[in-house]
């Protein structure tokens, strides 16, 4: 029996007509529907009228370039996006993910490989979301409202990503834990396999916007060997208030 995060719709994007055509073969033979474009502008016409499952997104392109695309796409939709990006240029994937993509594959990359990023990060978009078994998370002055989504910091809110949210959520329910990198990309991004940078990335955000000094966090401290813990800032652990 096929996966079913092996069907649906993906749009890939890449202005080399050779690498559109290889990962168009591939991820037709694991099932999914392609459609492919050669330029952001065309990417983004397409997206509108298909609507399609999920991105594979070329960063260097001429023209409206990769992150610009995923900016844009971040403004109206949470599509899943697994950008491709040439060996090297970590600073584009820092900015990638931090733009709200969910994966990345550095090139030349094996099309077996992502294809399994595709499948995988699929399976993670389609899970059903369970119902939080509390409805806010508070420590401090920090609010989260899970069935709502919503953050707040200070009484002000609290801009953050899907997986931002996703994260921080969390951190708040199990203050005091150290985390590995690999504990958090398995039990927050729902992956067994990935980069690890990933989860450096997105730390990094999280820190930026609710520590009061992001190079001394008080909150999502380093534990150095391990990964990451919550210290919570309010007395006590983080308050856990019912529906």
């Amino acid at each position: 029996m096929r996966d079913l995060a092996q069907t649906g719709q993906v749009l890939v994007v890449d202005d080399d007509e050779t690498v559109r055509d290889v990962v168009r073969r591939y991820l037709e033979l694991a099932g999914f529907t392609v459609r492919v474009v050669g330029d952001g502008e065309q990417a983004l016409r397409s997206f509108a009228e298909h609507r399609p499952d999920l991105v594979v997104l070329d960063v260097m392109m001429p023209g409206m370039s990769g992150l610009e695309v995923c900016q844009r796409l971040r403004e109206s939709s949470e599509v899943p996006v697994v950008m491709l990006t040439a060996l090297g240029e970590e600073e584009n994937r820092i900015a990638g993910l931090q733009l709200g993509a969910d994966d990345y594959v550095t090139k030349p990359f094996s099309p077996r490989e992502l294809t399994l990023r595709v499948t995988s990060v699929l399976r993670r978009s389609r899970m059903p979301r369970q119902e939080p078994a509390v409805a806010e998370l508070v420590d401090g002055d920090l609010h989260l409202q899970l069935d709502a989504r919503q953050a707040w910091l200070g009484g002000a809110d609290l801009p953050l990503t899907a997986r931002e949210f996703d994260l921080l959520a969390y951190f708040l329910t199990h203050p005091g834990t150290a985390f590995t990198r690999s504990d958090l990309l398995e039990r927050v991004w729902g992956w067994d396999f990935g980069d690890q940078s990933t989860v450096t990335v997105h730390v990094r955000r999280l820190r930026e916007k609710i520590e009061r000094d992001p190079a001394k966090p008080e909150r999502v401290t380093t534990v150095w060997g391990v990964g990451y813990r919550y210290d919570p800032a309010g007395d006590g652990d983080s308050a856990q208030c019912s529906p």
